[in-house]
Formats: structure tokens, C-alpha cells, sequence
């Protein structure tokens, strides 16, 4: 039942990966389907960034009420059948519609699968989320090189994004029944009131946000700064997120291992200050051989830190891992959503080296923050025992 759903969990991941990997590998088609700009293309990946967050607004109510089990089979199906309006918008204000729902489906499945992530974690009594978020990077190569290829035969992005939804919506039903159930809510206050989030969340997701920054700085003008700055064909450019999800992946694959070895803090440092070395390599790059390789670098530096705030949510708050998760989720977004967008405006005042370049002071931000991210211990689990990680007093309260 445990190896079940763990691996129904990583497939879960994959799924979430290849649709995101499609999306972002046919960017430029996307923008020579509509004829947009880079500011454009800023304001569409700002409408998905902004409705993700209107779904999330009620996520941790809803995941304490029902479990992210629960959630999580209605979520990842409904994502796929959204992909389907994106693929099929004929005009660009109807593709800020269709990209709006997409973006509500997709990010509160994101939530979601990393909640049922943490459960299973808890269930292991040992890291291993970092494994399951080398299941977003499998999906998301995946559909890097799905795209790739479509690119190189000439099919538009339409076709493309119909097949990777026709490809997710029965996978995304199959693996539903493999999800574990999430522990018993918490019992209300005494003054009928839902006991309080630890304050050690908000303090991890504002380390998120910085990550989701990056990170989704990096995939969202990746084709584009090698297709525009570096003037590459179409195809090579849509290579840019799959060599950076292959790092990812092979990061990921031995992450925990190293966070085990480590510990939490030197981990989030290392991968900070890599991170920042890394994409300086990728801006100052005179070719896109360079730039690909700069980008490997860097998938290879940043693939812990988001796996790694997602775990500490979940140890932080004992009890109530799926809302913990769920507000760290939200802020991240609240980054995802932040960083593509002023990428953009930036790219189209200065130019994409500077625009994408913003990625090195975010990665900057990571590694001088590590030192005070808080740790926690989840009752009756191990996932805290970590060499060189001393426990925070997790409870210490806001209000909900």
C-alpha cells in the first residue's frame, strides 16, 4: 500500500511535469501563434500565475476539510481537460480566459500532489521528497523533449498541447485510487476555532517564494532568451528546459541522500549560491552552448530548495500537514507568479540577459536566507534528524 502510493504520487509528479514541460518548450510557437511580445507573453504567464492564486485563496481551508487525496483526483483530471482550452483559444484574449482556468486547475493541483507528497513522506518517516519532485523533472524533460521534436517536424502548438492532454487525462484517472488518506484534521479551540498555524510556515514560505522566483524565472523565459538573445532555431531553443529539468532530475535523484549528509541549512546554501554562480554563466553566455550548459549547471544547484521547503512544511506543522503545505504552496506562487512577470516588463524595457539575469540576485537571496530558515521535528518521525539541524520551537503561533 506505502510503495503504491509513493509511486502513484511520483507519477502524479511526471504528469504535472510533462504538461508544464509541453508549455513551456512551445512558448515561442505560442508567441508566433499570436503574434506577441514579450510584454505579451508577460501578461499571459502572469493571468495563469494570478489564477492559480484565486484557487488558492480557500486550498487550506478545503485541504483540512477534505485531505489531499480528495482534492488531488478531481484536480489533476480537470487540469488536463483545461490544457485542452489553451491549445483551442483562437484569439489572444480567449487564450487569457482559457490560460486563466488553467492556471486555477493547475495550481491547486501542484498543491495538491506536493500535500499527499508530505503524507507519504510522513508515512516513510524519512525525507523522500525530494525523489518525488524528480518525478515533476521526469514529466517536465519529457514534454521539453515532446516538444522538441514537434517543433523539428513543424507542428504548431495546438496540435502539440492537444496531444499532451490527450496523453494526461486517463493517466491523470488511473493513478487516483493509489492515494494515501491525510491524518486526522485538528481538533478545533476551545473557542470553536481551528488550532493555529505554526509561525515556523509563514518563515518557510517566504524562502519559497524567493525559490518559486527563480525557479520559474529559469522555465518560463528559457526558450525564449535562447531563441531571441542567442538567436537559436526554434527547436534548439525549446531544449533549454530539458536540459534543465535533466539536472533536475539527476539533483533530485540523490537529494535527500545529500540532505541526510549535510543537513538542511548547508544544503539550501549551497544550492543558493550555486544557483546565482550558475545562471551568471547562463547571461553572460556568448553562445548557446554555453547557455544550455549554464542551464544544466543550474538545475543541477536549485533542484533541492523546493522539494526541501515543501518537506519542512510538513514537519513544521505536526497534524496538519496538507494546510501547511498548502500556505507554504500559495506563497510560493505568490513568487512563480512575481518573477516571470517582471522578467518580462524588464526584458522589454532592457534586454533578456538582464531580464533573465534577475535570476542570480533571487538565487543569491536563497543562499544568505538558509541560515535562518527554521527546522522541526514531526511527532513520532525521523524526518528531522538530520546531521547539523537543531530543531526550532515550532510552536510559536500566529493567527489562522
Amino acid at each position: 500500500m506505502l510503495r503504491r502510493a509513493r509511486v502513484g504520487t511520483f507519477l502524479t509528479f511526471v504528469l504535472a511535469g510533462l504538461l508544464c514541460g509541453v508549455w513551456v518548450a512551445r512558448m515561442p510557437a505560442l508567441a508566433e501563434k499570436f503574434g506577441t511580445s514579450e510584454g505579451e507573453i508577460g501578461i499571459v504567464v502572469l493571468v495563469w500565475g494570478v489564477g492559480a492564486l484565486i484557487a488558492m485563496q480557500g486550498l487550506r481551508v478545503l485541504m483540512n476539510r477534505f485531505g489531499s487525496r480528495s482534492v488531488l483526483r478531481l484536480a489533476l483530471p480537470l487540469t488536463a481537460a483545461s490544457y485542452v482550452g489553451v491549445a483551442l483559444a483562437p484569439t489572444y484574449g480567449t487564450l487569457l480566459v482559457a490560460v486563466a482556468v488553467f492556471g486555477m486547475t493547475f495550481g491547486v493541483t501542484d498543491i495538491a500532489m506536493n500535500a499527499q507528497g508530505s503524507v507519504v513522506e510522513q508515512a516513510y518517516r524519512r525525507s523522500v521528497m525530494s525523489s518525488m519532485h524528480a518525478g515533476w523533472c521526469v514529466g517536465a524533460m519529457s514534454g521539453g523533449l515532446f516538444g522538441f521534436a514537434t517543433a523539428a517536424l513543424g507542428l504548431g502548438f495546438t496540435a502539440t498541447v492537444l496531444v499532451a492532454a490527450a496523453v494526461a487525462l486517463p493517466a491523470g484517472l488511473a493513478v487516483a485510487p493509489t492515494y494515501l488518506a491525510d491524518p486526522p484534521a485538528p481538533a478545533r479551540t476551545g473557542d470553536g476555532r481551528r488550532a493555529r498555524m505554526p509561525l515556523a510556515v509563514y518563515l518557510i514560505g517566504g524562502l519559497a517564494f524567493i525559490a518559486f522566483m527563480a525557479e520559474g524565472t529559469i522555465a518560463d523565459w528559457s526558450g525564449l532568451f535562447l531563441h531571441e538573445e542567442l538567436g537559436t532555431t526554434q527547436a534548439v531553443a525549446a531544449l533549454g528546459y530539458p536540459m534543465f529539468e535533466l539536472a533536475m532530475l539527476i539533483g533530485r535523484l540523490v537529494g535527500d541522500n545529500l540532505r541526510t549528509r549535510l543537513g538542511t541549512r548547508r544544503l539550501l546554501a549551497g544550492a543558493g549560491f550555486g544557483t546565482a554562480a550558475s545562471m551568471a554563466v547562463v547571461v553572460t553566455a556568448p553562445s548557446a552552448a554555453v547557455a544550455l550548459a549554464g542551464f544544466f549547471l543550474t538545475g543541477l544547484f536549485v533542484c533541492t530548495v523546493v522539494p526541501t521547503t515543501i518537506s519542512l512544511a510538513g514537519a513544521v506543522a505536526p497534524g496538519q500537514p496538507a494546510a501547511a503545505v498548502a500556505q507554504v504552496g500559495a506563497m510560493g506562487y505568490g513568487g512563480l507568479l512575481l518573477g516571470p512577470v517582471v522578467v518580462g516588463f524588464l526584458s522589454e524595457a532592457t534586454s533578456l540577459r538582464i531580464g533573465v539575469g534577475t535570476a542570480v540576485v533571487m538565487a543569491l537571496f536563497i543562499g544568505v536566507g538558509a541560515r535562518f530558515v527554521p527546522l522541526g521535528r514531526t511527532r513520532g518521525a525521523r524526518l528531522a534528524e538530520i546531521p547539523g539541524d537543531a530543531p526550532v520551537a515550532a510552536e510559536i503561533r500566529v493567527p489562522a
